[in-house]
């Protein structure tokens, strides 16, 4: 017993050996202060960037939080444009137009349309060339020929009806339809508006990107239609074909997916060479590449058989 109580004394401090312990941890806390409170008046004073071996120590940039951005817009061709721009608007455009209908019977915020179709944002139906007539009219034989009038003589005439001459090319025949209407199907939406007018219209609101996207999309249509009409497909199925890509901003196109296709492989080659082949488009824009914050947009675009 005596043996084992003089060993237990011997693991107590003593007087002597608890005083060093109390200066240890009181100098390990002292200088864990000295060195925390250095290193914040350094970040405070910023003496980082005067001691580049030491810029490890600065502290790290802050991450600023990811803000939900806004849906984004469709695209759709503006034919009717407005010089007041709408509030909100879902779809953008190279122009501005207000919602409106024909008949105004209730105010839903949304145009009432008696299409067929929910994919692609259309107002009105417009058939699509016929490319076995893209051939020049034939002169009456009865036709009389124009009088000539002499420098100096003033007369009154019968004035000549002036009708457009019907389409020799695809080229033409695309011009004089987006004169009008794009081809296409009437969508199908419930709804209408105040504002009342011969046709039906979305509100659309301009952009940078309406006019860019604009002539991409007569490019990329006009070059469909080419196709189509080059290699005389039996155009007997109806459906769409959606494929997703990335547009960058030296106009070129990567990263091709097709995201659906109710038509057959066939025809989904025709959409996607129709995309691929007028490509390179033109490049951005400085303000483009301002807006859209990186190197490349990512577009769906809806090719719709009817």
């Amino acid at each position: 017993m005596a043996e084992t109580a003089a060993r237990l004394e011997s693991l107590q401090f003593n007087r002597r050996e608890t005083g060093r312990l109390g200066l240890a941890l009181a100098l390990s806390l002292l200088a864990h202060v000295l060195v925390w409170g250095g290193y914040e008046a350094a970040k405070e004073l910023d003496v980082w960037r005067w001691i580049p071996r030491l810029a490890w120590l600065q502290p790290a940039p802050k991450i600023p939080p990811v803000q939900k951005s806004e849906p984004p817009l469709e695209f759709v061709m503006v034919e009717n444009p407005s010089t007041e721009a709408p509030d909100k608007a879902k779809y953008y455009g190279a122009q501005n137009a207000r919602a409106a209908n024909p008949d105004a019977n209730r105010d839903t915020g949304v145009p009432k349309l008696n299409g067929t179709q929910n994919d692609v944002p259309m107002t009105e139906t417009a058939p699509k060339p016929d490319f076995n007539k893209l051939q020049p009219a034939p002169k009456p034989a009865n036709a009389e020929p124009a009088p000539t009038v002499e420098p100096g003589d003033l007369s009154l005439g019968k004035p000549q009806e002036q009708t457009p001459p019907r389409p020799r090319t695809l080229q033409e025949a695309l011009a004089q339809m987006h004169q009008s209407h794009p081809p296409g199907v009437a969508m199908r939406q419930d709804g209408g508006v105040r504002q009342r007018l011969e046709t039906s219209l979305f509100d659309v609101k301009a952009t940078p990107f309406g006019q860019y996207d604009s002539e991409f999309v007569d490019a990329v249509t006009y070059r469909w239609y080419s196709l189509l009409d080059s290699q005389q497909f039996a155009l007997d199925r109806t459906g769409k074909v959606t494929v997703q890509f990335h547009l960058n901003y030296d106009g070129t196109i990567t990263d091709m997916t097709v995201l659906q296709n109710t038509v057959g492989d066939v025809l989904g080659y025709v959409c996607q060479n129709a995309i691929n082949d007028p490509a390179p488009f033109k490049p951005w824009s400085e303000e483009m590449r301002r807006l859209v914050g990186g190197n490349y947009r990512e577009i769906t675009f809806t090719f719709y058989y009817y």
